[in-house]
């Protein structure tokens, strides 16, 4: 289950598919070092948009 208290590494791990909707919010650095101790939800507060339309988007993958 995709939470928007996971840490970015750990979505990316078990859903690789994710960094493309990462990405398509901004997310350019799904790889570098502080995205393995990021929250979904620190990241959207950092990037300026909403962790719940993030969380949309990345449970629509999850239910694929």
């Amino acid at each position: 289950m995709i939470t928007k208290d996971m840490l970015i590494g750990d979505l990316v791990r078990q859903y690789p598919e994710a960094i493309r909707t990462l990405m398509s919010f901004g997310m350019g650095c799904v790889g570098c070092p502080s995205s393995q101790m990021e929250s979904l939800e620190e990241a959207a507060a950092v990037h300026g948009f909403s962790v719940d339309e993030l969380m949309a988007e990345l449970n629509k993958i999850e239910t694929k």
